[in-house]
């Protein structure tokens, strides 16, 4: 079994263990957002700006890992197109639920996000990525192939862990991790991962994200810090993850 199918069974199994992330949104919520009243997350705490989007109304949006019927609603009852591709069944299970519920289409594809995108170039306006990134060996690739199905103009939202949660014990009190952390080339790694049913999980720098987005072609515009919401780190205000708006520009 390749990583990407145990990154998929484990989640699926998180997801039935209640995981806060495979949770989808209720009617109450889907009803406020078609009045105007919403707000998504890319990371853990901190919801995104909503001139991060502009008016969705009739833009395609793809929602990359970002399955579970939490924000694809929200954009669907904002009047965005959507499609929302995932590696989950569980997590897609919950977008066809939540769409039958409230009565609005949406394009669901079960996808690997390391293999390329299954999608036409220039097909959307916007992708909302939200932390998933930390599932998979290489980011570069990922970025690339968002830059190609983006149209000129198009915005790319995403979500990224920096390498922090990778460094420290479980309690966030010690520093005890070489980087990369990278259970496919560190066993010890590897076996931590196993023993606390984590899923196969990667570290990646900052430089190596936000670098990744400019080599693909994509300027930065706009980006914000975030914490895990709980925990030691989250005690310390010590910043987690990051934000980041970028477009890809005219030529």
């Amino acid at each position: 079994m390749n990583y990407q199918d145990i990154n998929a069974e484990t989640i699926d199994r998180w997801i039935e263990e209640g995981w806060e992330w495979g949770i989808p949104i209720d009617h109450d919520t889907y009803a406020a957002a078609l009045r105007g009243e919403w707000d998504v997350l890319l990371t853990p705490t901190k919801a995104v700006p909503h001139a991060w989007f502009g008016d969705l109304k009739g833009k395609r949006v793809l929602g990359l890992a970002s399955g579970g019927g939490q924000q694809m609603p929200i954009f669907a009852a904002l009047g965005a197109v959507c499609t929302v591709l995932d590696y989950s069944e569980r997590q897609l299970q919950s977008e066809r639920m939540v769409a039958q519920r409230e009565g609005y289409d949406i394009r669901i594809v079960r996808a690997d996000m390391t293999k390329p995108l299954p999608f036409e170039d220039g097909e959307f306006d916007l992708i909302f990525h939200p932390v998933s990134n930390s599932y998979i060996e290489e980011v570069a690739p990922l970025f690339k192939e968002c830059h190609r199905v983006l149209r000129q103009g198009g915005v790319l939202l995403c979500g990224l862990a920096n390498e922090v949660n990778y460094l420290v014990d479980g309690d966030e009190r010690a520093i005890v991790h070489t980087m990369p952390f990278n259970p496919l080339h560190n066993e010890e790694q590897r076996k931590l991962l196993e023993d606390e049913d984590c899923g196969m999980q990667f570290s990646h720098s900052v430089e190596e994200q936000i670098g990744s987005q400019l080599a693909a072609g994509f300027v930065l515009t706009h980006l914000y810090g975030d914490t895990n919401g709980e925990g030691r780190l989250e005690e310390l205000h010590v910043e987690t993850y990051l934000a980041t708006r970028a477009v890809k520009m005219t030529l």
